[in-house]
């Protein structure tokens, strides 16, 4: 997009455009998303940015009104393999705060200053700014939805220092961290009602979160695959369909976790040209605060929320076959994974086994929650679980040793090799692993025709087919 076309965007308010760009209004010092309800500033006094930390690196702090940290991220993330889009992917896994700009290099493979450059050239904004922004969203997060003390939340949040973070809160929201508690919005009836029944926010009731996403969202489609994919012990759903919720435990960085995302009723039907988007309510029970960013970029993959569906829809919806199932189902997302090496596993033993392994290998929760009792079992703990040469050993120890690479910002060509080469491991299994661990949306699963025309959305299109059944599902 030109900055003409940009402003246009910002004039129309069009939602479809959060998080694909900001822009900054240079006589009040704030940047917004391009559907902020304000009025809308001159077009002289506008500045155009490709991310959040580009803004407030030109010195913009972020708008009360439209909260431009919140909205879903750019799409473009997720199709890109070049390293741009690896190292987006790996600092909204945590990976700088956890790591630094040498950790993120080391796994891109380019030197530190490469990186740097690349990023900055391109985004306006290197790593540590990027992180530093996504610090500045985490902290707010935690200070207007958990009643955790401040100090805690400044380190929970990455910070390696309270003044640190009182620095940066001024200056993404010009307010204090105390401002921001007190300003909150208040909670609305849904989330009250669970934080009556499980607690105050914070370390016993967990925290609770709204994952924005664009466009239509079919959540149906994704709430069944996940129904019929369950593993008990690490997973579970509850409720009736449209209003489920999908419970499963997390392994973390830094601890373990507990996530519930519900059902969203009525999601699909908000959705307009008007007000497009919307959110999945979801909560985290987390032991160690410091995993939130990475847990909740996690359930973002697992469940596509930062997709493009009207690009998606636009492309696939031209081909005369495909037409009237997009039609029927807009905003069909391809689901990812919120564990990629624990979704490897399972594609290549499937379901039954899968539970067999949590039984036997995984770690029992400290404290169980209902059906929720094991963290699925690491690669580590699998490398012994068969005969040497097994399929199941073979794999766990090349994803505990790194010979495969699942994470963030794997190489997906690189990563496909690998998995190829292993014993046991077919071209339909690496096709899963490619498109719901690497997160690619551009798979075609072997032996199934899905003509060039269709890219780079191929793995949208399989998931039209597969919930048609016109292909039947792995």
């Amino acid at each position: 997009m030109d900055e003409d076309t940009r402003y246009e965007a910002v004039r129309s308010r069009d939602a479809r455009f959060d998080g694909d760009f900001f822009f900054g209004v240079t006589t009040t010092g704030i940047y917004c998303r391009p559907s902020c309800p304000a009025v809308t500033p001159k077009r002289r006094n506008v500045r155009f940015y490709a991310t959040a930390a580009a803004a407030q690196g030109s010195g913009f702090r972020a708008c009360r009104r439209c909260r431009p940290d919140a909205v879903p991220g750019s799409a473009e993330w997720n199709v890109r393999a070049d390293v741009v889009g690896r190292a987006m992917r790996l600092i909204g896994d945590g990976v700088v705060d956890r790591e630094g700009v040498a950790g993120l290099a080391v796994r891109l493979g380019y030197s530190a200053r490469q990186v740097q450059r690349q990023l900055t050239a391109e985004l306006g904004a290197g790593p540590v700014a990027l992180a530093r922004a996504q610090r500045a969203h985490t902290a707010r997060v935690l200070v207007q939805t958990t009643d955790l003390p401040i100090t805690e939340i400044v380190f929970a949040a990455g910070f390696a220092s309270i003044r640190q973070f009182n620095d940066t809160i001024r200056a993404v929201y010009a307010s204090t961290p105390t401002e921001l508690r007190t300003n909150a919005p208040k909670a609305p009836t849904a989330t009250k009602a669970a934080t009556k029944a499980t607690g105050p926010a914070g370390p016993a009731g967990g925290i609770p979160l709204r994952l924005a996403y664009r466009g239509p969202y079919r959540s149906a489609a994704v709430f069944d695959l996940l129904a019929r994919e369950a593993v008990p012990g690490i997973e579970e759903l509850t409720g009736t369909p449209g209003r489920r919720t999908y419970r499963r435990t997390l392994r973390l960085p830094y601890g373990t976790g507990i996530a519930a995302v519900d059902e969203r009723p009525g999601a699909l039907k908000s959705a307009s040209p008007a007000h497009p988007g919307g959110w999945l309510d979801a909560r985290l029970h987390l032991t160690d605060h410091r995993d939130l960013t990475t847990a909740v970029q996690r359930l973002r993959r697992l469940f596509d929320l930062d997709a493009d569906p009207y690009a998606v829809d636009e492309r696939l919806g031209d081909d005369p076959r495909l037409a009237p199932l997009v039609a029927a189902r807009p905003g069909l997302r391809s689901p990812g994974t919120a564990d990629p090496e624990e979704l490897a596993v399972r594609a290549l033993v499937g379901r039954a086994e899968a539970e067999r392994l949590v039984r036997r290998y995984g770690r029992t929760l400290d404290a169980p929650s209902g059906g929720l009792t094991h963290l699925f079992p690491e690669p580590s703990a699998l490398s012994a679980a068969g005969p040497p040469g097994d399929p199941l050993t073979v794999l766990a120890t090349a994803l505990a040793d790194g010979t495969v690479r699942l994470d963030a910002g794997a190489d997906r060509d690189d990563a496909q090799q690998a998995l190829l080469a292993l014993p046991g491991m077919d071209a339909a299994t690496v096709a899963v692993i490619r498109t719901r661990a690497l997160g690619d949306p551009d798979v075609a699963p072997p032996g199934v025709d899905l003509p060039d025309a269709w890219r780079p959305w191929r793995s949208y299109a399989a998931q039209h087919l597969y919930t048609a059944g016109e292909l039947e599902s792995r």
